[in-house]
C-alpha cells in the first residue's frame, strides 16, 4: 500500500504543477455526514471524486477487477444478477486477513489508478478549481498527506451512534458496536485543516462549509503565490 500511495503522490505532483488547482480531502467516521457536505460543496462549485463510488467502478462485471476477484474467490461471491455480492465477499475477507488482503492487491491498485486518471481530467477541465475528494479511511490508509487541505467532518458520538442506528435500523449496541471498532470522530479531528461539525441543523452545516469554501480558494490563491515565488 505504500508503494502504491507514493506513486500517487508523485503523479498528484505532476498534475498540481500543471494547474493552479487546490486538492482538498474530506473525510469523516461513519455516520457523521460526509456525503451531505460534499453536496454541499458540489453545490458551491467544487467537483467531487468520490472513493466509494471509485471502489465499485472498478469491480462491476466484465472489468479486471472483476474478473479477477470472481477467479480468486469464486462464483459464490457473485449474486443471480452478475454483479458482486458485496456483502458476501465482505464477510469472506473480515474473517480472514489473508483474503482481506490478497482483495486490497486487487482493488487497490486500481482505485488509485482511476483517481489519478480522474483528477487528470478534472484539473485539464477545469485548471483553476477547487477539488474535493471523499476518502472514508483517509486516516487509516495514512493518505492525508496526498492532499493540500483536509476537511474532517465531525458528530460527537452520541450523536454519531444515534443517527447510524437510525440510518441502518439498527438497535445502538449494534451501532456502538461499528462505531467502536473504527477510528473515532474526536481523533480523525486531529488531522484536520478543517472541522465541519454536523451535530445541528443542515442550515448551520452550511454556513460553517460555505465559510470553509471561501477559505480554500484563499489557500489555494496563497499555494500559488508561494509556487511562483520560488
Amino acid at each position: 500500500m505504500e508503494s502504491i500511495i507514493h506513486q500517487t503522490a508523485i503523479a498528484l505532483e505532476k498534475i498540481r504543477r500543471q494547474s493552479r488547482c487546490l486538492v482538498v480531502a474530506v473525510t469523516g467516521s461513519i455516520a457523521c455526514g460526509k456525503s451531505t457536505v460534499s453536496g454541499m460543496l458540489e453545490d458551491f462549485g467544487g467537483p467531487l471524486i468520490d472513493f466509494d463510488r471509485i471502489a465499485r467502478e472498478v469491480v462491476k462485471p466484465g472489468t479486471p477487477g472483476y474478473e479477477q476477484i470472481v477467479s480468486d474467490f469464486g462464483a459464490g461471491v457473485v449474486q443471480p444478477d452478475g454483479t458482486l455480492d458485496r456483502k458476501k465477499l465482505s464477510d469472506i475477507v473480515f474473517a480472514d486477513k489473508k483474503k482481506r488482503r490478497h482483495l486490497e492487491k486487487i482493488t487497490h491498485p486500481l482505485i488509485f489508478e482511476t483517481f489519478t486518471r480522474k483528477l487528470t481530467g478534472l484539473t485539464a477541465d477545469h485548471p483553476d478549481a477547487v477539488i474535493q475528494v471523499a476518502v472514508p479511511l483517509l486516516i487509516e490508509l495514512n493518505m492525508q498527506q496526498l492532499f493540500d487541505k483536509v476537511i474532517v467532518v465531525y458528530l460527537p458520538r452520541d450523536i454519531q451512534l444515534e443517527r447510524l442506528a437510525i440510518r441502518d435500523n439498527i438497535s445502538l449496541e449494534a451501532a456502538a458496536s461499528i462505531v467502536g471498532s473504527q477510528l473515532s470522530p474526536d481523533e480523525k479531528k486531529k488531522y484536520a485543516d478543517y472541522v465541519i461539525d454536523n451535530s445541528c441543523d443542515r442550515s448551520h452545516t452550511r454556513d460553517q462549509v460555505n465559510r470553509v469554501w471561501q477559505q480554500l480558494h484563499q489557500d489555494k490563491k496563497k499555494r500559488y503565490q508561494e509556487n511562483n515565488a520560488c
